[in-house]
């Protein structure tokens, strides 16, 4: 089984992830992992935070000479911006923003003070998870599994070049307000048969939707034409089966996955994304200690996360996949896994 951990404030020293579970003989170094971490950093509307870090990953365990050597993976990135909040991390907030989970963090654990909210639910997390994603990403790609995204829309836009979305990121940066979107993930030679329609909890569509929708400001994910499916006749949506030299569809309407199973197609996600809940004019909200209406606290933020968000979904369905790989074809050292795959292909003709 593949698991991982993350841990770390978003101004605190460090953000710190453990990965469990990746067999012995996998090439991995620090380099692979900061081109992903870099692609993180990029994209139009990031705030200012954005040009304070250079998210530097140190593999601190689990690797030598550039191996896995099955041991848990530990990575480590500092975060640069701790040392400008020795003063302001001490400081009371008790604004909560809607649409934030400050107020429920607040409620569920009794704080009195949301920063202790703020700064674990900050998106700042995900780093670890993509740096999770990138050594995934080295293992699908063992077995020529690839994963890419792209933006589908932002606000309104549909499909809009990088000219369009610097331009409406600062119409939206002008109004102080902030912007959502839609984020397309494909992963390319996918085989068939991972997942399971036998148990609900590990039916692969689950876990990709479980995955994708832990990503802060997601709420929503479609797996193939999952929306646009739900209006129309079966006639119009089922995926018709022929044969060459394998089994092969006409179309992708159900975006490769079929009772949980991957079918051999390609899988297909979207991901749909919130506008940023910290909004330069805050809405009203009721402060914590005097029960008043006032103005949500206003935290540094991003204006819209979509231009970058993409890596981020592509390092989660990365960590489903390589899960659902080893568990078919699981063993503790990557050959005897390549052996096992070969062998699965070889029986079901492909």
């Amino acid at each position: 089984m593949l698991r991982f951990l993350t841990a770390g404030e978003s101004h605190g020293q460090a953000e710190l992830a453990i990965l469990e579970g990746i067999p012995v003989g996998l090439s991995v170094t620090e380099e692979i992992i900061q081109k992903d971490l870099d692609k993180r950093r990029g994209g139009a509307g990031r705030g200012g935070r954005g040009l304070i870090e250079k998210d530097k990953v140190k593999i601190l365990s689990g690797v030598r000479l550039g191996k896995t050597i099955g041991s848990p993976i530990t990575l480590l990135v500092d975060n640069l911006d701790h040392k400008n909040w020795q003063n302001k991390i001490t400081k009371t907030v008790t604004n909560p923003r809607p649409g934030h989970a400050d107020l429920a963090g607040a409620l569920k654990y009794g704080f009195n003070d949301i920063r202790n909210v703020i700064e674990r639910a900050s998106a700042r997390e995900t780093i670890m998870r993509v740096a999770i994603g990138s050594i995934c990403r080295r293992f699908l790609s063992e077995f020529n599994i690839q994963i890419d995204s792209r933006i589908i829309r932002i606000g309104k836009m549909e499909i809009p070049d990088n000219s369009q979305i610097e331009e409406i990121i600062i119409r939206a940066r002008k109004k102080k307000d902030t912007l959502g979107g839609v984020i397309q993930i494909i992963a390319r030679n996918i085989p068939p048969g991972l997942g399971s329609y036998v148990h609900w909890d590990r039916k692969l569509d689950g876990l990709i939707a479980r995955a994708l929708m832990s990503i802060p400001s997601v709420k929503a994910v479609e797996i193939g034409d999952g929306i646009t499916n739900a209006g129309k006749f079966g006639s119009q949506v089922h995926d018709e089966i022929y044969y060459d030299e394998k089994y092969l569809r006409k179309t992708n309407h159900a975006g490769g996955l079929e009772g949980g199973v991957t079918n051999g197609e390609d899988i297909v996600c979207r991901v749909y994304h919130k506008p940023l809940s910290t909004l330069g004019n805050p809405f009203n909200t009721i402060n914590l200690q005097t029960k008043k209406s006032v103005k949500a606290v206003v935290e540094r933020s991003d204006i819209c996360v979509v231009p970058r968000a993409g890596v981020i979904s592509e390092a989660m369905i990365a960590f489903v996949l390589s899960d659902v790989l080893l568990e078919k074809f699981g063993s503790d050292n990557l050959n005897d896994i390549k052996k096992n795959y070969q062998n699965y292909l070889r029986r079901i003709k492909i």
